[in-house]
C-alpha cells in the first residue's frame, strides 16, 4: 500500500498535508515541514525565505503545469496549497 501522503486521509482538506501525511513521508526518508504563514514569516528570516521559495517553485508550476480549468479552480490541490500558504500568485 501507498504511502497516506498519496492518500485522502493523508491530505489536509485545506489544502497541503496533514500530521499523518507528514508521516509517512518522514518514514520514507523524506524531511517535509508544515506551511509559514505570513504571520509567522514576520518573526523569522529562515521561515520568510522557505515562503517565498514555495511561493516562487509553486507559482511556477500552477502557470506551467495546470490546465486554465484547473489553475482558476479554487479547490484545486495547488490553489489550496497556495491559500494555505497565504501566497498569492
Amino acid at each position: 500500500m501507498s504511502g497516506a501522503w498519496t492518500r485522502k486521509e493523508g491530505k489536509n482538506p485545506a489544502g497541503g498535508l496533514n500530521e499523518r501525511g507528514r508521516a509517512s513521508l518522514k518514514a520514507e526518508g523524506h524531511n517535509i515541514k508544515r506551511p509559514v504563514t505570513a504571520s509567522e514569516a514576520k518573526h523569522s528570516p529562515e521561515s520568510a525565505q522557505r515562503r517565498d521559495n514555495f511561493r516562487t517553485r509553486m507559482c511556477g508550476m500552477k502557470e506551467k503545469l495546470t490546465s486554465a480549468k484547473t489553475a482558476h479552480d479554487p479547490n484545486s490541490r495547488i490553489n489550496l496549497a497556495l491559500k494555505r500558504w497565504d501566497v498569492k500568485c
